[in-house]
């Protein structure tokens, strides 16, 4: 076998009877064992969890490429980061200042700044370069504990460029440990010197063909496709035409929505089938009530709210209708920011989500909302062995520290590799 963490103080398995995800009670009663132990065999999936010494019986006679010690500690999933912008040159530090003296998002974006600013960059850039920069980004990323990240294209907005972020994606995919569920996003803004209507043409006519055809040769696996349904940017009918498009040719359909207006995402995400829509600031009651009965997922994003100082997503109200909430960073050139404990602790307090929604939200959920929950997302047999040790004896600590994961997490595991290991924790008493 590949890998025995052994006598955990707390493992936290999310779930424990194969859910696909978990609504607001089932996240009230999340699985936690004590004393416990996890085998994770050389295929890289979970073999065995349990009470350590049953674990300890079963596999008595078994050799391990690693055996690690977990007395004190707490082992919980890889977390899920089910919405990042991540590959892009042009940061826009510079707009932050615009942002603090009350320039709005919209404001800064039809001045030319914004998307269209980071576009110019990012064309400009080499592949090479931009595969540097997103390899330091998902290295962080993994550092804060997230093992499967959602990456999205967009800062293209032409046909080349988009090709060149998603062949960028697909060199990570393959050549990185860090699991990733790639996302076109070519309809992120409308580009210079093109009508919404133009844009969407062009989308449907040109873009979706050539990932159709890349797909065919197994140059680029593209796994969902977004849209930014806004005011100004794409209205629904545009937004339906390509999310059809694109599921026509098998992607999964996972858009951004309703995030500075009321615009009906939630309702036209519901009606074509959506895996899952993110934002929903602006969501309306009736669009919530369909998402729920769609088992769409909402994919909220408590980082945007924050920085652009928006009204904050009606976590509650999702959960008591029974919508399937999952997190994400939303990291961008707008919102710098990889760890999903710090989006955990950001949901707890301005959406006031419990921690136990919080956790699942960033493992389970965000794994169904990326259409990975049969793999990823829970602590259960059979699934990937991707999991977190914390240097605590409560796994809340991931999330009661704010900022506290670069001395907190003291390792990180993909399919039972062991691929960060921070030295700082074996120094350290637990916290």
């Amino acid at each position: 076998h590949r890998l025995l963490l052994e006598n955990a103080e707390q493992l936290v398995l999310v779930c424990g009877r194969r859910e696909p995800y978990l609504r607001r009670d089932g996240a009230a009663r999340l699985g936690v064992l004590r004393a416990a132990s996890l085998v994770v065999g050389l295929d890289g999936c979970i073999k065995a969890v349990g009470q350590a010494d049953v674990i300890r019986n079963q596999f008595s006679e078994a050799t391990f490429e690693r055996i690690i010690d977990c007395s004190g500690k707490c082992v919980l999933p890889g977390l899920v980061d089910a919405h990042t912008h991540p590959v892009w040159a042009g940061d826009r530090v510079h707009e932050f200042a615009m942002k603090l003296a009350g320039a709005s998002y919209m404001e800064i974006h039809q001045a030319g700044g914004g998307i269209h600013f980071t576009v110019e960059h990012t064309r400009k850039a080499t592949e090479d370069e931009l595969f540097t920069s997103f390899q330091h980004r998902l290295e962080r990323m993994l550092r804060a504990g997230s093992t499967l990240v959602e990456c999205k294209s967009g800062y293209g907005l032409n046909l080349e460029t988009e090709l060149k972020m998603l062949r960028v994606i697909e060199r990570a995919k393959k050549s990185m440990d860090i699991g990733i569920s790639s996302t076109y996003c070519g309809a992120h803004a409308v580009p210079k010197g093109k009508t919404a209507t133009e844009a969407t043409d062009d989308i449907i006519n040109n873009h979706l063909p050539k990932l159709k055809e890349l797909k065919l040769s197994g140059e680029i696996h593209v796994n969902n496709i977004d849209v930014f349904c806004e005011k100004g940017v794409f209205d629904l009918e545009s937004t339906r035409r390509i999310l059809q498009a694109g599921k026509d040719i098998g992607l999964q359909i996972n858009f951004h929505g309703d995030e500075l207006h009321p615009m009906k995402s939630a309702e036209l995400g519901a009606e074509l089938g959506a895996r899952a829509i993110s934002h929903l600031e602006e969501v309306t009651d009736e669009g919530i009530v369909a998402m729920a009965r769609a088992k769409c997922a909402a994919v909220l994003l408590p980082t945007t709210a924050y920085m652009l100082r928006l009204k904050q997503p009606q976590a509650r109200k999702m959960l008591e209708e029974g919508v399937i909430v999952a997190l994400g960073s939303d990291f961008n050139p707008n919102a710098y920011c990889f760890s999903m404990p710090m989006v955990m602790h950001l949901a707890c307090v301005n959406m006031k989500m419990s921690m136990n929604e919080a956790l699942a939200a960033a493992t389970i959920n965000a794994a169904y909302a990326l259409g990975k929950s049969d793999t990823h997302g829970s602590l259960e047999v059979g699934k990937q062995g991707d999991l977190l040790i914390i240097n605590s004896s409560r796994w809340e600590h991931l999330i009661y520290q704010f900022g506290g994961h670069e001395a907190l997490i003291n390792c990180v595991i993909v399919k039972g590799k062991v691929i960060y290991e921070n030295e700082r924790c074996e120094t350290m008493s637990s916290y």
